[in-house]
Formats: C-alpha cells, structure tokens, sequence
C-alpha cells in the first residue's frame, strides 16, 4: 500500500518561505558575496604578512556572508516600491510580495544580531569601526534618491572590511590600510557603475541617480580611468608590502580583466554591462591569487 509523502501544508509553507528568505538575502547568487570577501582576503593576508590569524580570518569570512545578506535584505526594502517597475528585479521576494516588509525588517534584525555577536570577539578599534560600517550599509540604499555618486559610498561600504581587518589582526590602521581602502572604493565604483548601466534607462525614468547617469556618454571613458587608478593604488600597495613578482601577475591579470571589461561594455548593451560586472570576481581572485602565491613563495 503506497502512502503519501507529499509535505503537509505547514512544512510546504515554511519550505517556500524559506526559499524565499533566501533568494532576499541573494544566497542563490554569491557574486555580491565574492565581490565582498576578495578584498577582506587582500586585507587579511597583507596584514598578516601571509600568515593571518585563523581565528580573525573565521569571523571576518563569517561577517562577510552574513554582512552582505543583511545588505541585500536592506537594499530591497529600500527598493520595494521602485523594483516592481524594473524587469531584472520585479520577481524578488519583496517586490512581488512574496515576503512582507513586517518578515524582511526582522529578518535583517537577526541577521544584525548575528553580526553582532561576531564582531564582539574582535578587539575594541574594530568594534568601533565596525559601528560605522553598519551605519554605512544601512544608508547606501536610500541614498540612491539623495546622490548622484551613490557607488562611492557602495564602495565605502565594501572596503570598511579593510581597516577592520587590519585593527582587528595588528591593533592599528596604518596607511597601508587606508591605500587599501582606496582601492576598493574605486573598484566599487567602477564596477557598480558598470552595475548601474544595466538599468540606467529604468532608473532615469523612476528617478534612481547613479554614476552611470551622472557620466553619461562619457561612463566607459571614466570607469576606464578609475580603473587606471585602481591599478595604479594596486601598484602602490605591492610597492609599500615589500611584495613581488608574483603579485605584479597578479596585478597584471586583473589588468587584463579590466579590459575585457570595457570590451564587454563597448556598446552598452544591458546584459554585456551585466556580464562584465560579473567578470569582476575574476578581478579580485586574480588580485588575491597574487598576494598568496607572493607570500607563499617568499616564505
């Protein structure tokens, strides 16, 4: 006699719930994530000479996870009435109703809690740095309506990891560190304004600023300038850490990555723009394999 295994109707709601807490936090697509945790790992290698602390490395990769998520919930709550109007975002969890904003807040809560708890086993300077790295992702998705630069402040966001990093692993932030953060922020910039040329037709009609609308016809020729300068700070870094040729092909490799990025993004075209803003995760692991196999080899 065959029984029937179908889920009841609670277990299949909490199923489908659950599904779609995760797509909120964007678990199904770690780009975000990866773009998040390559330059916490150029942080965490540099400042420990090659040999980062296990324990800072653990929470560090832990706080990136649930840090981005948290992120991502933040964002589409800021977004949830301009996401319905866009054809990459009307199907997310918020926008098609699928999560009420009640389930979204308490979920970014949790999530918060959790950030909490990782942060307070890291050393006081970093406690108090991390206070305004909450407060920097928490306000980028709102000043979307308010700046024309919101990317930079995206890239604030996504390079406080670094001086974090560096208190939590050496007790200070030395100019090392503050280089380093400038070359995220840059690299932010430039790879979300390639982002933001996705949408930028949706976001002039519903009134969304982005860099890509504030460079206009000139995007490609600024983001390939910032994108000199980045490999420039890139450069400067590998000068001031005493790193080699290992980490100069590194460099070299994410070079090339930035030009097929502007390959990619030569005509504009919405899912090339999003194919090359993709190829950034190449960018970063190329960055990261760089300063490993330096360390490495040096040892």
């Amino acid at each position: 006699m065959e029984t029937d295994r179908s889920p009841t109707p609670v277990i299949a709601r909490l199923k489908e719930q659950t599904r779609q807490y995760a797509r909120l936090m964007r678990i199904d697509r770690p780009i975000g994530t990866l773009l998040l945790l390559w330059p916490a790992l150029w942080a965490l290698w540099l400042a420990g000479n090659g040999r980062p602390d296990p324990r800072i490395f653990t929470i560090f990769v832990l706080g990136v996870i649930v840090m981005r998520a948290a992120g991502c919930v933040i964002n589409d709550f800021a977004d949830r009435e301009i996401d319905p109007h866009v054809a990459r975002t009307r199907d997310r969890p918020l926008a098609s109703g699928q999560v009420s904003t009640q389930e979204a807040l308490a979920l970014f809560a949790g999530l918060s809690l959790i950030a909490v708890g990782l942060v307070l086993a890291l050393s006081r300077l970093t406690q108090l740095l991390a206070i305004f790295g909450a407060l920097l992702t928490v306000v980028y998705p709102f000043l979307k309506r308010v700046i024309a630069v919101p990317q930079f402040v995206l890239g604030a966001a996504f390079g406080w990891s670094v001086p974090m990093v560096y208190a939590a692993q050496t007790g200070g932030v030395p100019p090392l560190a503050w280089l380093l953060f400038i070359a995220v922020v840059l690299w932010a910039t430039a790879y979300d304004t390639i982002y933001a040329m996705v949408d930028r037709e949706y976001d002039l009609e519903l009134g969304v600023k982005s860099t890509a609308i504030l460079f206009a016809d000139a995007d490609r020729f600024v983001i390939g300038i910032i994108q000199l300068m980045l490999l420039l700070d890139l450069f400067l870094i590998g000068h001031q850490a005493g790193l080699g040729g290992w980490y100069l092909t590194g460099v070299a490799a994410a070079a090339l990555s930035a030009l097929y990025q502007q390959y990619l993004i030569r005509n504009r075209d919405p899912e090339r723009c999003f194919r090359a803003f993709q190829n950034n995760n190449l960018f970063g692991a190329a960055v990261f394999a760089g300063i490993l196999l330096d360390y490495t080899f040096a040892m």
